[in-house]
């Protein structure tokens, strides 16, 4: 029987523990927390709930995690330790490795049996790169669907889907999900599987203002919601905290922060925790932190609300800050979606790998594998422009691949492109040639490009980046696609490019920390009372990219952590 929903509790002057932020991160951290028996209060600035977590996949990467423990796929405890060592190039890891490593399993568990979250697996989804010339899968794990309407009035708190990538606001899943929605022309049952989904959707909308089948991030945003809310974990939205309180000895004690323009002291007589989402919209920390061409014109796909508060504010009282890493970024590919005086960022995730799809430099060449990870995409892009001036590419497509797949904003067959190409977005062209001059692409470049790349797929193996050999290029493809599920030519006209600059994911650098999430000094003794998970906590990778998932699955981990410790 469904618990009935409760009732906020009026605002108090003290808790046990303040949560600031509300992502995944902050989520699980107050969740863990309420769970074992603590007060606590979870502090959003905005509005909306959920972060870069309620616009991310919902994907968790976790080896060793009950779901493939229970499909038969086992697994030494040195394996991904080894993966992890490969892709960080070193032979010792950071002891908070060790601790994500063994914590993670036990994280799931806890969420899976005690809260209203539940996973689906992602088996047969390999990581970014190989070991041993293989890679594995078995690793990940994503939020299942969650029906929002559990949320009662809450569910208008959930951020909703970035709208440039839902479909009227309504998100879809990857899998299964997303495979109905590309094969509702060309296939009955996904005809009905989508007209189902919609007119859900439609009738959501007319009842209550937004769609209500979550899936992603925000169905990972929903169940802990309603988790935290069964546990009467304190939700606070348009708050905004502005200093961390310290007593005499340097402990943080708890903060000031503004709701309804009214200035609050709260106290927190365990500690606070940190989870503002890094400083993917802080310009003079990028400016710090982005070195060389990566910090020309930076557009980050999270939300423009995460300025690096936490991080301020843990360095404000002596926390030491990482910048040291690998990248400071999740780099991504993104594109400029117009939107009245804005802009808003689309992030290129899924139709680079597929069929009929390439990548060029302003030079007209190409200069990766398109279906390697955003992150390693982008890499790739920094490293193929000079380092003087802003990155950019042209991501193209035949008019075949466009009306099949999409491209960027610019959304397939039923879909007109003429919006799209009104606006300025789509660039179409007649031809290559006429294309060619419309970009400002040398001609003789992009056809000399385009013509080797349909040669290499027509017999299904791109000489120039070996595109689709690698088992995570292989499954990014399309799997009717034969023989190489990721090459198909782009033969036919009129063709069509959408303007790639840099973006990101979220940022890696952050605050310094232990294995239970406490924050560090320069000199490595910790600010007692004061805990830092998700991206405001430094990168236990180090800025490296081993596979998706990498940023919710130790965010999780370690506020389920740093809520032991503090229970402790």
């Amino acid at each position: 029987m469904a618990r009935k929903f409760p009732i906020t509790t009026p605002l108090s002057n003290q808790y046990d523990v303040i949560v600031v932020g509300s992502g995944g991160g902050g989520l699980s951290t107050a969740v863990r927390a309420a769970h074992l028996g603590l007060s606590v209060l979870l502090l959003e600035k905005t509005d909306a709930l959920g972060g870069t977590s309620a616009w991310s996949g919902g994907w968790l990467w976790i080896p060793r995690n009950p779901l493939a423990i229970r499909a038969g796929i086992h697994e030494d405890a040195e394996e991904p330790r080894r993966y992890i060592c490969s892709e960080m190039q070193t032979d010792s890891l950071d002891p908070r490795l060790d601790a994500f490593l063994e914590s993670g399993p036990e994280m799931v568990d806890f969420f899976e049996t005690q809260t209203a979250l539940n996973f689906v697996d992602g088996n047969a989804i390999p990581d970014f790169h190989e070991l041993d010339g293989h890679a594995l899968g078995g690793r990940s794990v994503a939020a299942a669907p969650f029906d929002g309407r559990q949320l009662g009035k809450w569910k208008h708190h959930v951020r909703p889907p970035l709208s440039v990538i839902s479909l009227w606001g309504m998100g879809i899943a990857s899998g299964a999900d997303m495979r109905h929605f590309f094969n509702a022309t060309r296939r009955l049952s996904s005809m009905m599987y989508v007209t189902k989904r919609l007119t859900r959707h439609a009738l959501d909308l007319v009842r209550f203002g937004r769609s209500t089948q979550l899936v992603n991030g925000n169905a990972l945003v929903g169940a802990l919601l309603k988790s935290a809310l069964d546990l009467n974990v304190r939700v606070q939205t348009n708050a905004s905290v502005s200093t961390l309180i310290k007593d005499d000895q340097g402990r943080v004690t708890g903060v000031e922060v503004i709701i309804n323009d009214q200035l609050h002291s709260i106290s927190a007589s365990k500690g606070v925790v940190m989870a503002t989402g890094g400083f993917p919209h802080d310009t003079k920390r990028q400016a710090e932190q982005f070195k060389g061409n990566t910090g020309f014109g930076h557009y980050s796909a999270a939300p423009k609300s995460n300025t690096g508060d936490g991080i301020n504010m843990a360095e404000s009282i002596g926390a030491k800050i990482c910048d040291d890493l690998a990248n400071a970024g999740a780099w991504s590919p993104v594109s400029l979606v117009p939107n009245g005086k804005e802009q808003i960022h689309f992030p290129h995730l899924i139709e680079r790998a597929k069929p009929g799809i390439i990548a060029v430099l302003p030079n007209g060449k190409r200069f990766t594998s398109e279906a390697n990870s955003y992150h390693d995409f982008m890499r790739a892009l920094f490293d193929a422009s000079p380092a003087d001036s802003q990155p950019y590419c042209w991501l193209l497509a035949d008019h075949k691949a466009q009306r099949r797949w999409g491209l960027g904003w610019s959304k397939p067959f039923p879909f007109p492109t003429s919006y799209f190409e009104r606006t300025g977005y789509l660039i179409k062209g007649k031809s290559l040639a006429d294309l060619a001059l419309k970009l400002g692409v040398p001609v003789d470049a992009l056809t000399e490009t385009v013509a080797r790349f349909n040669c290499d797929a027509k017999i299904g193996f791109d000489s120039e980046f070996q595109r689709g050999e690698s088992p995570y290029n292989h499954i990014q493809g399309d799997p009717e696609q034969t023989p190489n599920p990721s090459l198909a030519a782009l033969e036919q006209g009129p063709f069509y490019a959408v303007k790639i600059v840099p973006g990101s994911l979220g940022t890696f650098s952050g605050v310094k920390t232990n294995e239970h999430g406490q924050v560090l000094r320069p000199d490595q003794s910790v600010i007692l009372g004061l805990y830092a998970v998700g991206n405001d906590m430094s990168s236990i990778f180090g800025g490296h990219y081993p596979s998706g998932g990498i940023t919710l699955g130790p965010a999780m981990t370690f506020g389920y952590r740093a809520a032991n410790h503090l229970a402790e």
